[in-house]
């Protein structure tokens, strides 16, 4: 008989159902086997005389956090990060010098992983531009996506052999956690393989992942006295995105993936900040998740997303960090608090903030990438979901008190992280109490 551990606290927040105060979940071969308050859970597993051992700590207990848009390979590039922009021009001028010089695009996506895992992120989206990087989700254990990314495929060289080599490339990347294609943005492909790729996708059961609204190019563009031509670009057959906006038309680029059929419920988006109501209507009918990655849109010199908006229309929301080369950290919490910020500075009064934002941090991420229901279901503590969680130390009086506390103040302050139920990162060690010991506490060492 497998071994039970079960993991309690001061407050277990399950996501899909009501927080628990002095709660516990109890795990078995990488699953969750009971959800409930500590003294419940803990006499069921004596009452059918099972052996456990139990790890507690005196703060939140939450599930393993998703990042739904990284790029891990560029851990290496923080310098970039580390700067402030007037723009995606400017940042990408900076970018494109600093990814130039040689870099272990391995060796930088392991020591990315290692920090996902530092801040209780278990699973992410991670897009990869460099084969080297590829197999990395895979091979340090986390769960999540690696999206090959796809990007300055023109529509002859496509027909005649970018097909063949970007299929052959996509055989390449591990199945295991997970594996699709991201289209880079509907500016940097051509008609023809913005609308295969998909396909491609698709055929195979897989996953896509675009930059969407994150560049003020995207965005929507009133025709000044040609309403019409406005409305009829559909009918253009243009080879791309640019050569739509040459030739005067200002639908936005959502509007414009959206009649290619890149959206869809087995696709997220990442960004989202230059949407229109139209363009935040437009994901919702086709059950397409964003993935909101405030801090870095504030690097590059961006506008902030329209977080407000996306919560009071009722959007799917997930939460990114994007990569170091636009980021301050790889800490998914900076970026809960940055909306949190955000969202109230737009105006949305709803008491639910910090419940919706914990949600879109670990259910909606997720959901992002397919994963908040079936077998391999995460993001959630519920009776045979993965048992990926992570401790933060976060004191608790109340229940609202703590969880705003989390939400508000989370950044670096996780405690461990467990992903499949294994311990994978903890600061400080938490000491494991064996299941005879009487006392309701286990301290940290």
């Amino acid at each position: 008989m497998s071994s039970i551990h079960v993991f309690s606290a001061s407050l277990v927040l399950p996501v899909t159902a009501p927080p628990i105060l002095d709660g516990a979940i109890a795990v078995r071969d990488g699953r969750i086997l009971h959800v409930g308050d500590r003294p419940w859970v803990l006499g069921a597993l004596r009452e059918r005389g099972e052996e456990f051992r139990e790890t507690h700590a005196d703060g939140i207990l939450a599930p393993g956090l998703v990042n739904a848009h990284t790029h891990l390979q560029y851990t290496g590039m923080a310098d970039v990060g580390q700067g402030r922009y007037r723009g995606f021009e400017d940042w990408a001028r900076a970018f494109d010098a600093l990814y130039e010089h040689p870099h272990d695009w391995r060796a930088d996506a392991v020591a990315g992983a290692g920090r996902l895992l530092a801040s209780g992120v278990t699973a992410a989206a991670d897009v990869v531009t460099d084969l080297e990087a590829a197999a990395v989700l895979h091979d340090t254990g986390l769960h999540g996506i690696a999206y090959w990314e796809v990007m300055s495929w023109e529509d002859q060289q496509w027909r005649d052999y970018g097909r063949d080599q970007v299929q052959a490339e996509l055989d390449r990347i591990p199945t295991t956690p997970g594996s699709g294609l991201s289209p880079h943005a509907p500016y940097s492909l051509d008609t023809v393989p913005l609308h295969e790729i998909p396909d491609i996708v698709r055929e195979r059961g897989l996953r896509l992942h675009i930059h969407l609204g994150e560049s003020q190019f995207e965005g929507e563009r009133i025709a000044d006295d040609d309403g019409e031509r406005h409305e009829n670009w559909r009918f253009a057959g243009v080879q791309s995105f640019r050569a739509l906006r040459e030739l005067g038309f200002g639908t936005s680029a959502t509007e414009f993936v959206d009649q290619l059929g890149v959206l869809g419920p087995d696709c997220h988006i990442a960004h989202g900040v230059y949407m229109t109501e139209q363009d935040r209507r437009l994901l919702r009918l086709r059950g397409t998740s964003v993935a909101l990655c405030p801090r870095s849109n504030d690097v590059i010199g961006l506008e902030p997303p329209p977080v407000a908006d996306y919560l009071a229309e009722g959007n799917a929301i997930a939460v990114g960090t994007d990569s170091l080369s636009s980021s301050p950290s790889l800490d998914l919490m900076a970026d809960v608090a940055a909306l949190h910020r955000l969202a109230r500075a737009q105006g949305y009064r709803g008491d639910d903030l910090h419940a919706r934002l914990l949600g879109a941090a670990t259910l909606g991420g997720a959901r992002a990438l397919g994963l908040d229901v079936g077998p391999r279901r995460l993001g959630q503590f519920g009776v045979g979901a993965v048992a990926d969680l992570a401790f933060f130390d976060v004191p608790v009086t109340t229940v609202p008190d703590a969880t705003a506390e989390l939400i508000e103040a989370g950044t670096g302050r996780c405690a461990a992280t467990y992903v499949d139920g294994r311990h994978r990162w903890s600061r400080p060690e938490l000491h494991e109490a064996p299941a005879d010991e009487d006392s309701d506490e286990v301290r940290r060492r």
